[in-house]
């Protein structure tokens, strides 16, 4: 892809990476960019997915923006597929690797004609997951600045001075 040649700094993150953290991180309940670039850090299975990278949230915010309408269509096609598997139901994924013997219902068969119907609902469903992610970042952006993750030390850290007094202050007389 030429978006992704970079003559500057580092190569950039491998596209393929990043669809899988954002696919995976919608199955865990997570769309803000900042919180999934948290994870990417702390949670064991996120490093697993990421190969242990650590994009930024702005760059996780930017691949999302850049690719919206490829990443619904692509979420679209894994829950249809997912629901074909019966790994899915509404609001709920599954990712387990786990074989079990098990009757299956021949009521809870997806027809053709079912499946059809399903497809505007879960298309609906991943817009509502991008639009929840995009609110997450702008409601985010609002409160911490763009540039800013939200758990950065106050600018008084910095300052031996200022922590001085605060230090000082702390104590008391």
């Amino acid at each position: 892809m030429k978006t992704y040649i970079e003559d500057r700094g580092f190569p950039p993150y491998d596209p393929v990476m990043m669809t899988a953290r954002w696919l995976y991180a919608y199955s865990q309940g997570l769309y803000a960019s900042r919180r999934i670039a948290k994870a990417c850090e702390e949670r064991v299975d996120f490093m697993a997915v990421t190969a242990r990278q650590s994009p930024d949230c702005r760059t996780i915010s930017d691949f999302r923006k850049r690719h919206l309408t490829a990443l619904g269509g692509l979420f679209t096609q894994v829950l249809k597929l997912c629901q074909k598997a019966g790994l899915v139901t509404w609001g709920h994924v599954a990712l387990d690797g786990t074989k079990i013997r098990a009757n299956a219902s021949k009521h809870k068969a997806m027809s053709y004609r079912r499946m059809q119907k399903a497809e505007p609902e879960l298309a609906a469903e991943v817009a509502r997951w991008l639009a929840e992610a995009a609110a997450s970042d702008a409601r985010e952006d609002a409160a911490h600045g763009v540039d800013r993750r939200g758990d950065e030390l106050p600018d008084w850290v910095a300052n031996k001075q200022q922590r001085l007094e605060k230090i000082r202050a702390a104590k008391g007389p």
